[in-house]
């Protein structure tokens, strides 16, 4: 057997240098984006036109607001607790991981909500009126839902997801669906009128 010289021990040693490099790399891909990825993930990953994620806010411990609650002064709101603050940021890394092509972000006027989607990172936020929940004023429940559906219809050719952050009561009027804090409702609408729902994002 031959005698390795400097030269064959240099180029060995690239070589596992290489191997090394390469593992890490499809090490990073995998991490980067989940392998086994749900449906519904995949369809956004597409970033198809017409999507729209109607989100609840993340976790607020509590139900309804308080009796002196004003609009602009979320020392009268529940707010997100800690634990939803940080869920929040993890929803806008899962779309972020997934190169999910972000078309707005729009919000309830409700601070919750607000912080929610300014925590996802995911663009700039508008607030957008009709999101507002109505779980103690049921009278503007036709009125706002009629609202949010026709924004819906509106992005049926648009490209990438619209982000709707919004309550419970909001969702559900919409897709029939009572989601948890920080989960998602996925629609998306049809030349002829109708919204279906194409999926749920639990929450992260």
């Amino acid at each position: 057997m031959g005698t390795r010289t400097y030269g064959d021990r240099r180029l060995a040693r690239a070589g596992m240098r290489f191997i090394l490099c390469l593992s890490l790399t499809i090490g990073c891909a995998s991490a980067a984006v989940p392998q086994a990825d749900s449906p519904t993930w995949k369809l956004l990953r597409q970033n198809a036109p017409g999507y729209v994620v109607m989100m609840r806010h993340a976790e607020a411990p509590g139900t309804g607001d308080p009796t002196n609650f004003r609009l602009n002064d979320c020392s009268t709101q529940r707010n997100l607790s800690p634990a939803g603050r940080a869920q929040a940021k993890r929803i806008g890394e899962a779309f972020r991981q997934r190169n999910i092509r972000i078309a707005q972000v729009l919000s309830s006027q409700w601070c919750r909500c607000l912080d929610t989607a300014q925590l996802l990172q995911l663009g700039p936020v508008k607030p957008f009126p009709a999101l507002n929940s109505f779980f103690q004023n049921r009278r503007a429940e036709a009125k706002q839902t009629a609202a949010v559906r026709q924004l819906i219809l509106n992005h049926r050719q648009a490209n990438g997801a619209l982000i709707l952050v919004s309550h419970q009561v909001n969702i559900t009027a919409v897709s029939g669906i009572f989601p948890q804090s920080g989960a998602a409702v996925v629609l998306k609408a049809n030349d002829r009128g109708d919204i279906a729902v194409v999926g749920q994002l639990p929450p992260e």
